[in-house]
């Protein structure tokens, strides 16, 4: 992969010079600056823009691993639980990134202004017969760097934020439309893609992950019968519809464990587990140690005043 270096340069300078905007200055923009290799975290993400300036990062989704390094990007284009960690990074040369949100309703009202509406990407043609993974990673072209490094420098001018970042959002919209991952992104503002129909069972299952799950309503709420839906879930998320919800269940249950509760039995019941014991054995298996051990790993580390990394945005895992 070759950088485009004058861009590069000039986008990690600015990250570095802003990392440490309040989160929310500018909608949806997400900037991190991170000074050590970290261990794997796990989150539910929505659909976003990731670009590394420097350093490198790990994603997995599922049996998927995806690594994305400086002058890369990656698109997300539907709710996930992932797991991440920063694997190229220290205080000499941290790692810098920047992210936008990407909201399905900007890029619908792009699509229906400029006609970039494809057959395949509505669901006809060859390349809508493959449903496509909810994430992709493409090297960046220099005409995405330099739109970004545009938003971050409006920080530097309060001014002009309201009126130019919009502009530039749309800017940075079209540039992926265009782009390699342009199709994955385009079907993110089609209401009647594939993606969106698994993106309601997707909503669904996050919202009522502790309920009993019928991959027949699913399929229905997805407006497929259940063998194509299994299918097109498994391609877009790398998993079956029900261990997406033992995922989501289990991630869940770490937020809660973390947040201070020590009842590890209630925390599994509150999530969904009929079974103190299948709870404790398959959150062993996910995160490596038991619930109530990790519980207290995470509340330690979290305590440490030396945490604090200069991340705007920090909770949204592909940065």
């Amino acid at each position: 992969m070759s950088e485009p270096t004058p861009h590069l340069d000039d986008l990690r300078a600015l990250i570095a010079r802003h990392a440490g905007q309040p989160a929310g200055a500018i909608d949806g923009l997400l900037l991190s600056s991170v000074d050590r290799p970290t261990e794997p975290t796990s989150s539910i993400t929505d659909p976003v823009l990731a670009v590394v300036a420097q350093g490198a990062k790990r994603l997995t989704l599922g049996d998927r691993i995806y690594d994305y390094g400086a002058g890369q990007y990656l698109v997300v284009s539907v709710g996930l639980p992932v797991s991440g960690h920063f694997t190229r990074a220290s205080p000499q040369k941290p790692f810098l990134g920047v992210g936008l949100a990407l909201r399905p309703a900007a890029i619908a009202s792009l699509l229906l202004e400029t006609g970039s509406t494809p057959r395949t990407a509505a669901g006809g043609g060859s390349a809508a017969r493959t449903t496509r993974p909810g994430l992709g990673v493409s090297d960046a072209p220099a005409e995405l760097i330099d739109a970004l490094a545009r938003m971050i420098r409006l920080f530097e001018h309060p001014a002009d934020l309201p009126v130019l970042s919009p502009l530039i959002e749309k800017e940075i919209l079209w540039r992926l439309i265009t782009g390699e991952q342009g199709a994955l992104v385009r079907q993110i503002g089609l209401a009647d893609s594939r993606l969106a129909h698994i993106g309601r069972a997707i909503r669904w299952i996050r919202e009522h992950y502790a309920q009993s799950l019928r991959v027949e309503d699913l399929a229905r709420l997805s407006a497929m019968s259940v063998s194509p839906f299994h299918r097109h879930f498994r391609a877009v998320t790398a998993m079956t519809p029900i261990q997406f919800q033992k995922l989501i269940r289990l991630q869940e249950a770490r937020l809660l464990l973390m947040s201070g509760t020590d009842e590890v039995a209630a925390v599994g019941f509150a999530v969904g587990y009929d079974s103190a014991s299948q709870f404790s054995r398959e959150y062993r298996r996910q995160f490596g140690v038991p619930p109530g051990r990790d519980a207290a790993r995470l509340r330690q580390e979290a305590a440490r005043p030396d945490r604090a990394d200069g991340r705007v945005g920090a909770a949204v895992a592909p940065l």
